[in-house]
């Protein structure tokens, strides 16, 4: 009997619940190939909650099988994840990416105290083996320098996973997505393609990075006072148009926000961001120079409280003010959940009087990810056997399935997956196989830690009804009940003399109650004293805080 053919597995742990914390797992036999690490930032419903990780108990079960860590490009959704993980793992893997994306990791890493691992620098025509795999990297543009997607190969079949991108034609940095690789693999063949989903709703072709240059010029080189660009201090073409245009115009440049330094100095060090020593000032530095002649690059984009855009227009920035004079530019669509803080942002620039220009009035910016048009452009180069959309909400994967659909591709061949489903491959052949254990895990200040609804459910109470602590008294048998106080924190209702004593009575009732029918223990004291106080607040006010009762033997 012939023994079963050794399946190549493909796991996707996370990218398939939302916009980030991208991450998908290879397995062939003993030897295993992570491809991203980001993470998700929390949305309204995650109080309290830093980041936002996908589950990788299944990596660190498998780690000895962990051959490398594969980064497609430097954006937090795809790195973000990085030092938790290898924190976690017991022995040091190579992480192989571009010499950019490399760089930002190393200063995460330096964030978190972490020394890096082997860092391997590979490139547009790389080649690697990595125990079955065989891995070649394209280059893919898209929102960052240096993006890459990779192909796949082991004795089961060959996987194209496209990266996030764009098929921009005229990129800022003048390197265009390898299309002469894409067709040569196709002609080897690409028996599954894992594709970027998340402008699979949007119809047509996403427009140039190119498009937003003029724009940006002529705002800067008309503006009255100085100009402040708000961006992510990733999109290295974006501030590179942004320099671009101030030198043009005999503008310096500065440049604030911790993350913003950061990369802006990884990026220039490294030769993806070109500007001449003497055009960048620090913001210190800024006194003897007119408002005409200055741009401030700066993050904020997200509308994120301690963001320097946000400390500049509440007016708690230790070195930088906005004027009515000056002109903000947020070049940026804000995330999905992150709507509200943009808007709050620019109602405080809006007090302030300054000029705004984003998205919705000026071509300030354009997405890094391709529209259908791209899409359906992507699936005819590979010409894929098999379909996996990922990188995506439900509504976008299921966009970019009938895509795929639409471009021939039939429909037991489109795989629409949840993370920890499993995919399975064998001679090319594609069919579902054994899901794993996967979900969610947040960064709590200093703690990792599993989803906890009732954590969050404690919190959302805390913010919206606030808490009563209630501390009752009673004698050693509990057969008398001595003081009670009650106390409030976040409580529209008034605990005046006549609500305290009113609240004071409806516990002593029912603790009266609770005693005539016997001895009662402490823990029936503490349920029956928040009963009767939640009652009370509920009748007098119908809000129901969270109460913590306390009972104390004397």
């Amino acid at each position: 009997m012939a023994r079963k053919q050794t399946p190549l597995r493909i796991i996707p742990l996370g990218g398939l619940d939302g916009i980030g914390k991208n991450m998908t797992a290879f397995e062939y036999g003993e030897d295993m190939v992570l491809v991203d690490a980001g993470l998700m930032f929390p949305d309204d419903e995650q109080p309290g909650i830093d980041l936002v990780l996908p589950d990788y108990t299944y990596i660190l079960e498998n780690e000895e099988k962990l051959r490398g860590i594969i980064i497609t490009h430097g954006h937090e959704d795809h790195t973000g994840a990085l030092p938790y993980l290898l924190m976690d793992l017991t022995r040091k893997v190579p992480i192989y990416s571009s010499k950019l994306t490399l760089g930002f990791i190393e200063g995460k890493l330096s964030e978190h105290k972490l020394v890096a691992p082997k860092f391997r620098e590979v490139s547009d025509g790389s080649h690697l083996t990595l125990g079955a795999f065989n891995i070649d990297f394209f280059s893919m543009t898209h929102s960052i320098p240096a993006a890459l997607g990779v192909f796949l190969r082991c004795p089961a079949g060959s996987v194209m996973h496209t990266g996030d991108f764009k098929l921009d034609q005229t990129p800022i940095d003048g390197i265009t997505p390898n299309y002469q690789a894409i067709n040569r693999f196709a002609g080897m063949g690409v028996d599954l393609l894992i594709s970027d989903s998340t402008n699979a709703t949007e119809p047509g072709f996403t427009p140039s990075e190119a498009a937003v240059g003029p724009q940006l010029r002529h705002i800067i080189k008309n503006a009255p006072g100085r100009v402040i660009v708000a961006s992510f201090s990733s999109h290295i073409h974006r501030l590179q148009q942004v320099c671009d245009a101030s030198v043009a115009v005999g503008r310096k440049v500065i440049v604030t926000g911790r993350s913003m330094v950061t990369n802006t100095k990884v990026a220039r060090e490294l030769g993806y961001l070109h500007i001449d020593e003497n055009n960048i000032i620090d913001a210190f530095d800024d006194n003897d120079i007119p408002d005409e002649k200055i741009v401030i690059l700066c993050t904020g984009s997200q509308g994120e409280p301690l963001s320097a855009l946000s400390r500049m227009a509440n007016g708690a920035h230790k070195s930088l003010s906005i004027n009515d004079n000056d002109t903000v530019i947020i070049s940026a669509t804000p995330v999905p959940g992150n709507e509200k803080s943009v808007g709050s942002v620019i109602n405080a620039l809006a007090k302030i009087g300054c000029t705004i220009y984003d998205k919705s009035n000026t071509l300030v910016h354009v997405s890094g990810h391709g529209s259908q048009e791209e899409l359906k452009l992507m699936i005819a180069m590979a010409s894929p056997r098999n379909f996996m959309p990922v990188h995506g909400e439900a509504v976008h994967l299921r966009a970019h399935a009938d895509l795929a659909r639409k471009m021939g591709i039939p429909d037991e061949n489109i795989f629409i997956a949840d993370n920890g489903d499993t995919l399975e491959m064998r001679g090319g052949k594609v069919t579902w196989g054994q899901p794993v254990d996967s979900g969610v895990v947040y960064v709590d200040g200093l703690a990792i830690t599993d989803a906890d609804p009732y954590v969050f459910r404690d919190r959302k109470k805390l913010s919206t009804d606030g808490i009563v602590t209630c501390v009752v008294t009673v004698s050693h048998h509990r057969t008398k009940v001595g003081e009670i106080e009650i106390a409030a924190r976040g409580v529209s209702f008034s605990f005046n003399d006549a609500g305290n004593v009113e609240a004071q009575e409806a516990v002593r009732q029912q603790l009266a109650s609770l005693q005539k029918n016997g001895n009662p223990s402490v823990e029936q004291l503490r349920k029956g004293a928040r009963n009767a106080l939640l009652s009370y607040l509920w009748s007098s006010t119908r809000t129901r805080p969270m109460v913590i009762p306390i009972v104390m033997e004397v």
